[in-house]
């Protein structure tokens, strides 16, 4: 029966011979410090899972039921050296893993741009690091070199040894960013930019992927990472503007719409403003950035007058553009908190007029008690425009109260 319980290990060995350490044999050097901070963190632990885990079983032997033998000392209860050992030992762990935490959470952080690009290579004043912008998509991954003018779909390739600036969004959902040869798993969030700061010390072939679940095609979402001699780079930057075709607004918002297994593709040419267009939001046309809407929030807003004439048109549901499941027809929120801004935007609604554009609401406090709606009100207008949820009469909302706001 031993025999065979060893036999039935066999298939399980087999299977994890084909497993890669990538993470324990990277070729960057954050991968490698990263490396090592596990790797020590582990040997301190070991430190005291080991022992720990030996006596258990020299205990459970020395003093089994059979054994007449073992010391009988029903009347021990404490040892100071004992004592001393059992907390001093996880004591010193605990503060030198807690050093070398904070030491690796400074020096690895992946914002901060790099200081050397080796173990023992200072990194020079005139090193410029390449820059990359990163778009997750569904499902597959989209880079822009803005210093080369190009553009490659699940195809990365960097030169050895020249430090590297990625930035990162999504178009969609959260997602993630891993090599596991080159850096740490780095998330990607759409309408939000993550950095990470690199480098690639050896020439190599390996595959980068996602690391977040982001829906149906998650599993096929791999890309080919290339690190290459400065020459090789330059062959293939020549390589990817030898291609038919440029990377324009239009061939975005085809290439973001959902797909799977996608073979390495390059855009011989990039729009310069596409990268900022997709992480605010507003590739499509027509469509207003978010860092644009941002800024008229920060000075007080649009107004109820801007929001009907120049807002309400703008399209904002990427899903609905793509005709999938996630959304329906085009959808639009104004915030509408008071009566009379009810009455104006009916106003403006119904007439459609320049004289009824140009009215404003008076933004002075409310006070008094059952005061009367704002002149120009007809409850008629209400049901073109409100939900069940909302009142139908004047009757309905009833008397207006102090308000302190």
């Amino acid at each position: 029966m031993r025999r065979l319980r060893l036999l039935a290990l066999l298939p399980l060995m087999a299977a994890l011979g084909g497993c890669k350490f990538e993470v324990l044999a990277p070729t960057g050097d954050i991968a490698a410090q990263q490396r090592d901070l596990l790797v020590i963190s582990v040997l301190l632990m070991l430190i005291i899972i080991i022992p720990v885990m030996a006596l258990t079983i020299f205990f459970a032997w020395k003093y089994r039921q059979s054994n007449a033998e073992a010391r009988y000392e029903p009347e021990w209860h404490h040892s100071t050296q004992l004592e001393l050992v059992i907390w001093a030992a996880p004591l010193l762990i605990i503060i030198c893993l807690g050093a070398m935490t904070w030491m690796g959470t400074h020096l690895l952080d992946p914002y901060r741009p790099l200081d050397r690009i080796g173990s023992r290579t200072v990194l020079a004043a005139e090193d410029r690091p390449l820059e990359v912008n990163v778009v997750a998509l569904d499902w597959k991954w989209l880079f822009i070199y803005p210093e080369q003018g190009i553009a490659t779909v699940n195809e990365l390739a960097v030169p050895v040894d020249r430090p590297l600036h990625f930035r990162i969004t999504s178009s969609s959902v959260m997602n993630a960013f891993y090599v596991p040869t080159m850096a740490g798993m780095i998330y990607a969030m759409p309408a939000m930019q993550t950095q990470l700061h690199a480098v690639a010390n050896q020439r190599v072939e390996s595959r980068g992927f996602s690391a977040n679940y982001s829906g149906a095609g998650f599993s096929k979402m791999f890309f080919a990472f290339k690190a290459m001699s400065d020459s090789e780079f330059t062959s293939w930057v020549r390589e990817a503007k030898g291609a038919p075709d440029p990377l324009t607004r239009q061939a975005y918002l085809e290439l973001e719409k959902p797909s799977e297994a996608v073979p390495a593709t390059f855009f011989n040419a990039v729009d310069p403003t596409l990268f900022d267009a997709i992480l605010n939001l507003c590739v499509e046309p027509g469509k207003m950035c978010m860092k644009e809407m941002m800024a008229i929030d920060a000075k007080g807003g649009a107004g109820l007058e801007s929001a009907v004439a120049s807002l309400l048109p703008l399209l904002h549901d990427k899903h609905a553009r793509r005709g999938t499941v996630f959304g329906g027809a085009p959808s639009y929120v104004v915030g509408i908190c008071t009566p009379e801004e009810l009455a104006t935007a009916l106003t403006l609604s119904a007439a459609g007029s320049s004289e009824a554009a140009s009215r404003r609401v008076d933004s002075g406090p409310v006070t008094g008690a059952g005061l009367p709606m704002p002149g120009g009100f007809s409850p008629a207008l209400l049901p073109a425009f409100t939900s069940p949820l909302l009142p139908t009469s004047e009757a309905d909302i009833g008397p207006r109260r102090p308000s302190n706001s």
